[in-house]
């Protein structure tokens, strides 16, 4: 049985991820804020699903916040993980613009405070000495959460894991890029395998209130119009969550190692680090999105027509060779069969 911590362990893709490692045999500890960015009832009834699993004999929840270093130096302390699924994070592009200081505090504090963990536990591992491990075997895996918004600006579709992503447009994205280059240095530093995910637009049962697919279906069922930006002429990459956590756990059972460094690095070794999206391979338009919650829910959406909004993109695409490549998988999960799913646990859910 392998020990795995989950961070946002009752958020929306933690709670899938923490309900996967139980259900195949691992423990869990699973930390959370519980924070009110959105409805805490819902994140109180995640933790509940999890409680009441038939694994739950093997899941420790902690509440505490990334930003606290002591109460996450004390998880690491009383623990020997595995690995580290670190998904809690202050999601939202448009959020960004209004709170940016919750990002500072989530996304960069409270990264570095698992990068941290992480580090003193491969220390210990290594009698005391970070790094010792050349190649970065045998050390804690961390997995992180990235974010298709890395990409900004970029034009060239598919986005590919060897695109430029220095042109961010939202703090939000800004912040995931920085994960990635946190995590790159303290993988270069002290050996720690690290990959980090770039999620692409994530929907399904349990999902966040914030994201399309909850603010659409809330809105039709209540008979209120729906705002819909750029005209409706944008396009994302909509990944079903069952193949998120499908991709999260098998990128997890294959850590990186270093390698011996080609080109124009001046080290005898690359970190034993890497960056992988996670998407479906399927760019589809926003009104086809809206189509297939208005098919599912048997109704009519009133639409408000919106230009674009800033920090927003026109497009997401994921290139998911290299996720093939590594774990022979990647999400396939047809769109309308992945909002049928959501759109009959959200009558469920809400008694709708």
């Amino acid at each position: 049985m392998k020990k795995i911590l989950v961070t946002g362990a009752a958020g929306f893709i933690g709670m899938h991820t923490t309900e996967f490692l139980l259900n195949r045999g691992d423990a869990v500890v699973g930390i959370d804020n519980l924070n009110a960015y959105y409805d805490p009832s819902l994140k109180e009834a995640r933790l509940a699903k999890l409680r009441a699993h038939p694994q739950a004999q093997h899941f420790t929840f902690v509440r505490a916040d990334l930003a606290d270093a002591a109460a996450i130096a004390q998880v690491f302390e009383q623990h020997r993980f595995d690995g580290v699924i670190n998904l809690a994070a202050q999601a939202g592009v448009r959020y960004s613009l209004k709170n940016p200081q919750a990002y500072i505090d989530s996304n960069l504090t409270g990264f570095i405070n698992i990068l941290e963990g992480v580090r003193h536990q491969s220390g210990r591992r290594d009698s005391g000495t970070p790094g010792a491990a050349a190649d970065g075997a045998g050390h804690c895996h961390l997995v992180y959460a990235s974010s298709s918004s890395v990409y900004g600006g970029n034009k060239k579709l598919p986005f590919a894991e060897t695109d430029r992503v220095d042109h961010p447009v939202s703090l939000y994205a800004a912040t995931k890029k920085a994960n990635e280059l946190m995590a790159h240095t303290y993988s270069h530093l002290f050996r720690i395998p690290a990959t980090g995910l770039r999620f692409f637009t994530v929907y399904g049962p349990w999902g966040r209130p914030d994201m399309a697919a909850f603010i659409f279906t809330k809105a039709i069922l209540a008979g209120e119009p729906i705002t819909v930006f750029n005209h409706g002429k944008m396009q994302r990459d909509f990944t079903y969550i069952d193949d998120i956590v499908q991709g999260v756990v098998r990128a997890l059972d294959k850590p990186p190692v270093a390698e011996p460094s080609t080109g124009d690095f001046a080290f005898e070794m690359t970190a034993p680090h890497r960056v992988l999206n996670i998407g479906n391979h399927n760019p589809e338009l926003l009104t086809e999105f809206i189509a297939a919650i208005e098919d599912a829910l048997g109704m009519k959406a009133k639409q408000d027509l919106q230009p674009l909004q800033p920090g927003d993109v026109p497009a997401t695409y994921a290139e998911t060779s290299a996720l093939r490549a590594l774990t022979g998988f990647a999400p396939s999960t047809p769109l309308r069969q992945g909002i049928a799913r959501f759109i009959e646990w959200y009558r469920g859910y809400y008694k709708v």
